[in-house]
């Protein structure tokens, strides 16, 4: 199984629709990627490590899938809608990540 994690700096002049993020944009990604998509996850970026200090990210949404190949075949079918959404909720640029999930505990 796969993890992709898109996440979304803190910034200076940075918003974020949290309501938006996980009304509509996240739906709408189980929608599109139904076919890919196991499940997904949404964390709301609270604080870092050390007490009063900012979290680095607003907002990581996590998609899990069986495999990038399914991946990439669902993302490459709506990831031009997917992507436009992003302004309807955020002006913060993602970070991609893609990872091979080893373990659930």
């Amino acid at each position: 199984m796969i993890k992709i994690s898109v996440m979304y700096p803190v910034g200076r002049d940075v918003h974020f629709n949290h309501r938006y993020y996980c009304d509509v944009h996240m739906p709408l990604v189980k929608r599109r990627l139904e076919n890919c998509l196991l499940s997904y996850s949404i964390d709301k970026g609270l604080s870092g490590f050390e007490p009063d200090s900012s979290p680095l990210y607003v907002c990581i949404g996590h998609l899990y899938c069986e495999s990038i190949e399914t991946f990439r075949s669902g993302i490459a079918l709506h990831g031009e809608e997917l992507t436009n959404d992003i302004a309807n909720f955020t002006n913060a640029a993602p970070v991609y990540q893609i990872s091979d999930v080893i373990e659930l505990g």
